[in-house]
């Protein structure tokens, strides 16, 4: 059982993607396990022949115990014991999809009582019964954001910035990058921020702020059981068609439940933009150890003075939420200003 996260002390096992005795190679996804970020899937660490898996699908896992072994031809479970009961070969696996046996899983729903529509009778996540989220993604999330409420000194920062231009910026690369959202443009102007505040950067390790090396930034992503983090790595060196590219990618892979251990894990900032559902505004949990979160809300008319008038410009509030510990309120201000200059004028990037 892998260690997926800082704090991480066991694994759920969701779900075996490969059987005892397949043969399976480097790299190849095998298994799909709950950390405290989201589901992830587990690849392979080398070629040969699953066998001696002694973890069943549900089971909570220490951190570092064996769960299967690999073996190379020639090879066999005598060079690495296992109890006798886990060597049973397990029965044939009803056909379904990795994401209806972690739906079924959670539900504590035998995948193979199910009826399924897929094609050769294989059970997809329609046809898995709807229950309350009481495991998985949700409850991960809901111990988080507790652990996080209670442990973390909170104080936000507040800014509304004009988006005209940022309105405007977005509508000219759709007509050369498609699918270009207001989060994309967000990932791409705080990943040049970013480097120029180091404490927003950084992450609390319990004593002081350490200082990341890297800018990857994390994006809130709404999923059927509840919300994951996927990060977008180096965020300040990314073009925006590259920004698009992974975030389309990793939105992809966490509502089809297939995401990796690398697509969650060591943001070092996170955007949560719940302008889509005309939220005006809101304020975000620190997703600690990070030193900060920023929470969009959606772009609006609004009367603001200039030059003695009033005109109507197209607003949007910025809320920033921060771990005082690691970064004081000057330093967010300066951070949240940088932003917000940015927003009001992306032009500046060039």
């Amino acid at each position: 059982m892998p260690a997926l996260g800082m704090n991480q002390d066991t694994g759920r096992l969701v779900t075996w993607l490969r059987s005892e005795g397949d043969t399976v190679a480097r790299g190849e996804p095998i298994m799909e396990i709950e950390t405290d970020k989201a589901t992830v899937e587990v690849e392979a660490p080398a070629d040969g022949v699953l066998a001696g898996i002694t973890a069943r699908e549900g089971d909570e896992v220490p951190v570092g115990q064996r769960v299967a072994v690999i073996l190379r031809p020639g090879e066999s479970l005598d060079a690495a014991p296992v109890t006798p009961a886990a060597r049973a070969t397990p029965a044939a696996r009803p056909p379904a999809s990795p994401l209806a046996r972690r739906l079924a899983a959670e539900a504590g729903i035998d995948v193979a009582a199910l009826a399924g529509t897929g094609p050769g009778g294989a059970v997809k996540a329609a046809d898995v019964p709807r229950a309350g989220p009481q495991r998985g993604v949700w409850a991960t999330m809901a111990r988080r954001t507790a652990e996080s409420w209670a442990t973390v000194p909170h104080f936000s920062l507040e800014r509304e910035v004009d988006a005209s231009r940022l309105e405007s910026w977005r509508a000219s690369a759709l007509r050369t990058t498609g699918g270009v959202t207001i989060t994309d443009l967000l990932v791409r102007l705080t990943g040049a921020c970013l480097p120029r505040h180091p404490l927003v950067n950084g992450r609390w390790d319990g004593r002081r702020t350490v200082a990341n090396d890297d800018v990857d930034v994390g994006v809130a992503v709404a999923v059927e059981h509840g919300v994951v983090v996927a990060v977008v790595r180096s965020a300040d060196r990314l073009s925006l068609a590259g920004v698009v590219e992974r975030r389309r990618e990793l939105v992809d892979r966490a509502r089809a439940g297939r995401l990796r251990p690398e697509d969650v894990l060591g943001a070092t900032f996170t955007i949560s933009n719940l302008g889509m559902y005309a939220v005006d505004a809101f304020t975000a949990i620190v997703d600690a150890p990070q030193a900060a979160i920023l929470a969009v809300g959606r772009i609006r008319d609004g009367l603001v003075p200039v030059n003695g008038l009033a005109e109507v410009r197209r607003r949007m509030r910025l809320t920033m939420s921060c771990d005082h510990r690691a970064v004081d309120g000057a330093r967010a201000a300066a951070f949240l200003t940088d932003l917000g200059d940015l927003i009001e004028e992306p032009a500046a990037l060039l």
